[in-house]
């Protein structure tokens, strides 16, 4: 049976954040992830996590100014002191959560910026990262984004990850797969597991249409489920959805379509 990680910056959100990690406990989940940690103090993270018996298993790098739209910014060639700034920032709070990987959302492409011209600003800041990181002991990820969601977003496609992951050469990056944006973009999930199973570092689930919890939409969860672990997948998946109700109510899922 898959390990459901909460992701707490979208479950459990009628609570104010440092409340999250007890109801995800109470509801049974052994792990946690959420988008940024940075707000926070990382002794109080640290303490809630261990107050309540959790194993938090992501966090993302900085990604610039979430609150006025900004999705990342390693894309970005005028930012790359600031993009270094927030790797050295993610292993400082990675290291004091016992996070074992984080993840780099690219960011939007910048206007007037080429594909290419921004690909090899990717590849040196993945590469710097990945490196840092390694030594660190935490391993880096990177998730393609559906364009309907956050048009224009660098990374969009599952082999669009891939290329850039080949060109990095890091054995310390990984791809994170996103059921919901995977099938939004391009579908063919069973198959694109099946491929990519040892390059995957971390898997999150929503269903679609609506990004509700699964069950709600078009995807066959209960197939999926089976199919992740016929491919011997060993890590996580994180619950990144937006509850059609309250959390609790919408977690029946994990026992109807688990068995």
């Amino acid at each position: 049976m898959p390990k459901f990680a909460a992701n707490l910056t979208m479950l459990f959100n009628e609570l104010p954040f440092m409340q999250r990690f007890e109801a995800a406990a109470k509801a049974g989940f052994k792990a946690v992830e959420y988008l940024f940690p940075y707000a926070y103090d990382k002794k109080e993270l640290a303490a809630a996590l261990r107050a309540n018996g959790l194993e938090q298993v992501l966090h993302n790098l900085p990604a610039g100014n979430w609150d006025a739209g900004e999705r990342g910014i390693a894309c970005h060639p005028d930012r790359v002191g600031e993009f270094r700034e927030g790797v050295a920032r993610a292993i400082d709070y990675a290291t004091a959560l016992g996070c074992p990987q984080v993840n780099c959302l690219l960011g939007k492409l910048p206007e007037g910026l080429t594909n290419g011209d921004a690909r090899k600003v990717v590849v040196d800041n993945l590469r710097f990262a990945a490196n840092e990181l390694q030594g660190a002991g935490i391993r880096l990820l990177i998730e393609p984004i559906n364009s309907f969601d956050i048009p224009g977003f660098y990374l969009t496609r599952t082999d669009q990850a891939l290329s850039l992951i080949d060109e990095v050469g890091s054995p310390n990056l990984l791809l994170q797969y996103d059921i919901y944006h995977a099938q939004r973009m391009e579908g063919e999930l069973g198959a694109t597991l099946t491929k990519n199973i040892t390059r995957i570092g971390h898997i999150q689930l929503a269903d679609n249409p609506g990004r509700g919890e699964p069950g709600t939409g078009e995807i066959n969860y209960p197939w999926i489920f089976r199919h992740i672990d016929s491919l011997g997948y060993a890590g996580w998946i994180g619950c990144e959805y937006k509850p059609r109700g309250s959390t609790l109510d919408g977690l029946q899922w994990r026992i109807t379509l688990t068995q």
